[in-house]
């Protein structure tokens, strides 16, 4: 029993599909690197913020500290997570409210959810 509402339901809903998996392929390419000051240390990740690559120069060993060395992988690791998640943001931007923060938004969902609250509050109308 297909009217014409749940038609043009179903080609919103099918726009809307391929706008997220083409957003989804551009996600999965990103890849951001920070490194140490000291230049000893690179972390790569995804746009998921998976650790994908750590670099760990040679020089890391002349001082044998390794809780300072964890403490140093860990904080190179979260800036470049934060450059990731910053950049999965700036490609989700579209489907966000324009007040979203990428520190408070829930880059998985909240831009789904967002586009939804969208296409019903235009049915309400």
């Amino acid at each position: 029993m297909d009217t014409p509402l749940h038609l043009s339901m179903y080609g919103e809903y099918q726009r809307m599909a391929e706008d997220v998996r083409a957003v989804q392929a551009r996600v999965t390419e990103i890849r951001t690197e920070a490194t140490s000051e000291d230049g000893t240390i690179t972390a790569i990740v995804g746009g998921s913020g998976e650790l994908v690559e750590l670099r760990l120069d040679s020089r890391i060993y002349r001082t044998p500290d390794s809780n300072q060395l964890a403490t140093d992988i860990t904080a190179v690791v979260h800036q470049a997570a934060r450059l990731a998640r910053q950049e999965t943001f700036d490609i989700l931007s579209g489907f966000l409210p324009p007040d979203a923060r990428p520190e408070t938004t829930d880059l998985r969902a909240d831009p789904l959810l967002h586009e939804l609250d969208r296409q019903v509050a235009g049915r309400e109308r």
